[in-house]
């Protein structure tokens, strides 16, 4: 029997309600990639993971109000997926603690360059002289993830640009990023 899945456009987002009874639920991303994020009020949309082809995301850990999924491509996923189990590795428990960790680091720059280097090493790949991403994040997205003001990370973006190390082209959904600022970040985050 194939397994239904959903699909979601980019930028759409559903709610993922938290699994009930001792078995919970697991939602599986089958193609594209997501992030995930806390819907509570208090919390204004706090970023937790992101999520790609192959994670998955056990609805029996969730707050009670349960998480969102917004599709940062598009989004194929199933929501009646049977939890991996014994591999030791959860998706969304590492993602959130390495951004606890790039938000801890001594400044806003570094946060940047620590936050697309994870993005990259995780989500992106080679191509030529450049990484690139498959999605873009508003500057607002961003400055949740470093823990700083839309402004600041508006700045930091533009100097980056100006000095060619990361590169938006008109008309694409990616982000490009030069391997020199992710060789940097590397040693920052370590």
């Amino acid at each position: 029997m194939n397994p239904i899945s959903v699909c979601i456009n980019p930028g759409q987002s559903v709610l993922i309600g938290s699994g009930t009874g001792s078995d919970g639920g697991c939602l599986e991303v089958l193609e594209g990639m997501a992030r995930v994020y806390c819907p509570c009020p208090e919390t204004q949309g706090m970023t937790l993971a992101f999520l790609q082809a192959g994670d998955q995301l056990r609805t029996e850990r969730l707050c009670s109000e349960g998480v969102c999924v917004e599709a940062l491509t598009t989004l194929r996923f199933r929501s009646d997926a049977t939890p991996v189990e014994g591999q030791g590795y959860d998706p969304v428990n590492e993602w959130t603690l390495q951004l606890l960790r790039i938000r801890h680091l001594g400044s806003a720059e570094q946060r940047l360059h620590a936050v697309l280097a994870l993005l990259v090493e995780r989500l992106g790949r080679r191509c030529g002289e450049w990484c690139d991403l498959p999605f873009r994040l508003t500057h607002e997205r961003i400055a949740e993830l470093i823990g700083t003001t839309r402004v600041t990370t508006t700045r930091l973006i533009s100097k980056n640009r100006s000095s060619q190390l990361i590169e938006v082209r008109s008309g694409e959904p990616g982000l490009r990023v030069a391997p020199q600022l992710l060789e940097g970040a590397l040693l920052a985050a370590g």
